[in-house]
């Protein structure tokens, strides 16, 4: 699989990089706001020294975007493709997270609109990992025509492990939205 983890990508309302060490404190800027953390799991990530163990760990990925609003320059948040499975032919999307100025204004679907129809180029089916307690991410991701398949414990990056459900969309059903 020639699957590349940070393609730039873009549309009318997003722009799509590789995460850079010196995004940092464009990226921090987000996510200080202790509201978006309030339903996931790991709930104190608005923490300096937690976002930048958070943060060394998406270097580390080396899947990991910072996404603009392409009308103000403004950092809207981040994701990335992680686990690759050339087995199962899969690539899993997550470690998402929108500043608020832009939730409801769809940056979130532009953002996983274009993330999935680059790994379906690739991949049959797209895993999504989402915290059992945040609600506002399943909602997101059963819209997107996610289906949970199961409840799985995950440890992030140099934290404690948390319940999350896995969401999977496959490529045919994605193909026919």
């Amino acid at each position: 699989m020639s699957f590349e983890l940070q393609p730039k990508l873009e549309n009318d309302l997003i722009k799509v990089e590789p995460l850079q060490s010196g995004d940092f404190e464009k990226l921090y800027a987000v996510a200080s706001d202790p509201l978006v953390w309030e339903q996931h799991p790991n709930k104190d990530r608005y923490k300096r020294e937690v976002f930048e163990n958070f943060f060394k760990g998406a270097i580390e990925s080396n899947g990991a975007f910072i996404v603009y609003d392409k009308e103000t320059g403004n950092t809207v948040g981040s994701s990335r493709y992680y686990d690759v499975d050339e087995e199962n032919n899969s690539i899993a999307i997550g470690y998402t997270f929108i500043g608020r100025q832009f939730w409801g204004k769809g940056h979130n679907s532009a953002l996983k609109k274009l993330m999935l129809d680059y790994a379906f180029l690739f991949v049959d089916k797209v895993i999504l990992h989402i915290g059992a307690t945040n609600y506002r991410s399943q909602k997101a991701t059963e819209k997107l025509g996610a289906v949970k398949i199961a409840d799985l414990e995950v440890a992030y990056y140099g934290e404690p492990a948390k319940w999350n459900f896995v969401y999977q969309i496959d490529r045919e059903k994605w193909s026919s939205k």
